[in-house]
């Protein structure tokens, strides 16, 4: 028996309802707008309207997975970052808005240069998000995208084919398989410390990929890497930017500072006040 997008809607919520990472109707209006492609207003619409009987089975198999734990994202296979829908799975972390204001630092940072075909480099590219928000509104950049995960570079890949963007792939481990030099290389590496498991979300320990959350060395091991490599990799006046833990702003200044005594570093919060991102200039 099929049931209405209003009956669809309340069924959910009460499905839904003792999950305390779901906030009830306004995010099972984001299941529903991103499993069938419509718009806020098109489900107002379409509210007393009789779903289709695949339409409604396909939601209530999200809403039970959504019910156990599973976050929405990974349940519709969709994400929202800067203006677009990425496709997400395990294989990749979810996009998260604070890299949103990363992303401005990036683009604000190059507005006045006028090489437009500068080489940029994404360390952990995931999804692409970065690199696909970059290369969108900086469409002369030379974008190259790397990732230890192959799965991790075939859903970047088809991201990128969706958001009809031209982006190189490389699977590399950090900079094993990269040889070339770049004006901006950019990381939202693995960060989270082990020690830091007990603070975290349990849909986030249980389902997002452990390889692109933890690094060894109180979560520092990636960062003390590229680092200890960049003067290989980085050109004579380009830009590093980081994104980091909450607890790690000095930490990673101090590694900057230490190999690159005489380059710019700048530290930015994001807006909820939190330590979230680092540049350094050379």
């Amino acid at each position: 028996m099929t049931k209405t997008y209003f009956e669809a809607r309340q069924w959910a919520s009460f499905t839904l309802k003792d999950n305390s990472e779901f906030n009830t109707l306004t995010d099972v209006d984001f299941i529903m707008t991103h499993l069938f492609n419509i718009s806020q207003v098109q489900l107002l619409i379409k509210n007393q309207t009789e779903m289709a009987s695949k339409d409604w089975q396909e939601f209530q198999r999200v809403v039970n997975e959504i019910a156990t734990g599973v976050p929405p994202q990974y349940a519709i296979g969709k994400a929202d970052f800067y203006g677009m829908q990425l496709k997400v799975n395990q294989q990749v972390l979810i996009p998260r808005v604070e890299t949103e204001e990363l992303i401005d630092w990036i683009l604000e940072s190059t507005t006045e240069i006028k090489d437009e075909s500068l080489r940029f480099l994404d360390i952990g590219t995931g999804s692409g998000a970065i690199a696909i928000a970059i290369k969108k509104n900086r469409p002369n950049f030379n974008v190259t995208a790397s990732d230890i995960s192959s799965e991790a570079l075939k859903i970047a890949s088809e991201n990128a084919k969706e958001q009809n963007v031209d982006i190189s792939f490389i699977l590399s481990d950090v900079f094993d398989n990269i040889s070339d030099k770049y004006d901006i290389i950019v990381s939202n590496p693995p960060y989270i410390s082990e020690s830091e498991i007990g603070d975290m979300g349990d849909s986030v320990v249980k389902y997002e990929p452990a390889l692109a959350l933890f690094a060894p060395d109180d979560g520092l091991a990636v960062y003390k890497r590229i680092i200890a490599n960049l003067d290989q990799h980085l050109n004579g006046s380009g830009m590093l930017f980081f994104e980091i833990g909450f607890q790690q702003e000095q930490a990673v200044e101090k590694l900057l500072t230490k190999h690159f005594d005489e380059a710019s570093v700048t530290s930015r919060h994001d807006v909820a006040g939190n330590q979230r991102m680092i540049k350094l200039k050379k």
